[in-house]
């Protein structure tokens, strides 16, 4: 406080040091120090942590300090050798802790690989008001839009920008009129435009040096620019192709070099459905458009609750009032991801974009309520297990579930392709059996069908009855008037894909079926096989458990029909 001058700058330096140590080091639980925390602004009467004044603080260091004793039956260290070395131990100890095992196993990073320590200076922006910090990426990380992006927050610290504690202001007047942000928060271009223009010389610097988009982190103390990182920045599957085709274009990398840089497996992300615009929704809220993409899913409150679920194959809805790197689990299993509080680059957003995943961040309307399992949203109240939406292009929250239609494949992504095709020394063809799955093969550029299934061409409606009519036979004659209703069907089949292919190659496996995915398990599904059959419901029953198989890959299908009755098929 001497040295700087500032009693108040220097007490809540000190109370976020005591909340992070006994956090990351200690193990004591955040939500303490929140509370405590919410209280003194509720004491004052305030809203945020820039309004408490330096008595305040001084209050809360006390407290703080109170409750690490509480919690643990031991005074929070004093002395900065101990910090420094039980800070390096937590950093080391959290290589094998469970959130950084999850990280590995979603990224295929080795445990063998280890981890390090950088020990550095201390920069302030929360020294006053001709201080800041934030975070920007040299592009838009959900469009990929060459614009210069991120947020940031007079007289604070990086933290309360990722944890989405506040709820930041944005880097750019433009972005600041297109998101509607509060009039009164000023962006950093309006407030420090010569600091600004300094941020936009670095962001060109780093982008010619490493030929890719960066995710920077900056702090502004007394009017002067401190760089604290850059990495390559995560970012949606859209914005990948569009800043690799960018980069291309503009001469920084290769055409082979924009191709080898996308992950084959992320593509599949641009292949699901978006919301479709003509279908009716109730919204309830909006929130920043953290990450694009639309998502359906039962509400849950918790990451852990968020993996049970979804790995029964339950559509979840992640929703937090912020998310923390403990959450990195729920995250992947959820749908999509809801906050109330954050911003476009708080911890759900960054993480939620680099998975794919649709988020809707910073809907301060919603109030969440963790110990009754709800959120409140005005007088309407939703309930764990009820069904939301989100749409991570326009921050909108919708109640119940919203129809979707399907992904158009075009632009970017069309060129990535063709640059692709030029490159590739192999064909590719598609597994496709009906006329649907052919158009979509042709829509993909597969040249033509690997494999047609016939089997495959008779899981709907009724054509499965007649499959099922045909399997439960007791005799050939009535294998064969079965057979006679699934030529009909298959017959015009062929004709449509033969068509689609239009001289492509397909090649065509005849009828080979696992009986298990054809039996009938249900009595509903037993008595529409009796009746298109006209047997009595116990003979389907009987002849249905008579082929049920233990190993049905190796079962009764391929050579080994051949030697029993089934030789007719």
């Amino acid at each position: 406080a001497k040295r700087s001058g500032d009693r108040r700058f220097a007490f809540d330096s000190y109370r976020r040091f005591i909340q992070m140590y006994s956090d990351v080091v200690l193990c004591v639980d955040l939500a303490h120090f929140e509370k405590l925390l919410d209280r003194a602004k509720r004491r004052r009467g305030v809203t945020s942590d820039c309004d408490l004044l330096a008595e305040d603080l001084e209050n809360l260091v006390t407290e703080y300090k109170a409750k690490v004793f509480d919690e643990l039956d031991v005074h929070f260290p004093d002395d900065p050798q101990e910090q420094l070395w039980g800070a390096i131990g937590a950093v080391f100890g959290s290589w094998m802790n469970q959130r950084a095992k999850t990280y590995r196993r979603l990224n295929d990073i080795p445990a063998s690989w280890g981890t390090a320590v950088s020990v550095q200076a201390m920069v302030f922006g929360n020294m006053g008001d001709d201080c800041a910090t934030g975070v920007a990426f040299t592009r838009n990380p959900a469009t990929g839009e060459n614009e210069f992006y991120g947020e940031y927050l007079l007289n604070a610290q990086g933290e309360d920008v990722v944890a989405g504690i506040r709820t930041p202001q944005e880097l750019t007047a433009a972005a600041r009129q297109v998101h509607g942000s509060d009039s009164e928060l000023l962006s950093l271009e309006e407030t420090m435009p010569a600091i600004y223009q300094e941020l936009l010389d670095v962001r060109q610097k780093l982008e010619q040096h490493f030929k890719d988009m960066q995710d920077i982190e900056f702090t502004i103390q007394g009017g002067k620019l401190y760089m604290l990182q850059t990495r390559t920045g995560k970012r949606t599957t859209q914005a990948a192709l569009k800043v690799a085709v960018d980069l291309a274009n503009g001469g920084l990398i290769s055409h082979p070099e924009a191709v080898m840089g996308l992950k084959p497996e992320n593509l599949d992300q641009i292949l699901h459905p978006t919301l479709d615009p003509d279908a009716p929704r109730n919204v309830v809220a909006k929130g920043l458009p953290a990450s694009p993409g639309a998502a359906s899913g039962k509400v849950v409150f918790s990451a852990d609750e968020a993996e049970r679920l979804g790995s029964a194959g339950e559509s979840v809805l992640l929703v937090r009032i912020e998310t923390s790197p403990e959450d990195i689990g729920g995250i992947h299993a959820a749908k999509g991801i809801l906050t109330s509080r954050g911003g476009m680059t708080s911890h759900a957003a960054v993480v939620a974009r680099g998975m794919g995943r649709p988020c809707v961040s910073g809907a301060g309307a919603i109030r969440v309520d963790y110990a009754a399992q709800d959120l409140h949203i005005g007088e309407l109240v939703v309930r764990a297990g009820d069904m939301l939406t989100i749409d991570g292009t326009s921050g909108e929250v919708m109640l119940g579930e919203v129809a979707t239609v399907p992904p158009q494949l075009s632009g970017d992504f069309g060129t990535i392709m063709k640059w692709a095709d030029g490159l590739r020394r192999m064909q590719v063809r598609a597994n496709a059996e009906t006329p649907a799955d052919a158009r979509a093969a042709r829509d993909f550029g597969a040249e033509g069908i690997g494999l047609v299934r016939t089997e495959h061409m008779f899981f709907e409606g009724d054509r499965i009855v007649a499959m099922r009519e045909m399997i439960l036979a007791l005799d050939e004659a009535g294998r064969r008037t079965a057979l006679d209703k699934l030529l009909v069907m298959q017959r015009s089949d062929m004709v449509e894909l033969f068509a689609i292919m239009d001289g492509l190659p397909v090649t065509v496996r005849l009828l080979d079926p696992p009986l298990h995915e054809f039996i009938p398990h249900t009595e509903t599904e037993m008595a529409s096989v009796a009746k298109a059959a006209q047997v009595p419901l116990e003979r389907v029953r009987r002849r249905a458990a008579e082929l049920r198989e233990a190993n049905p890959m190796l079962g009764h299908r391929g050579c080994r029909a051949s030697e029993t009755e089934m030789a007719s098929v």
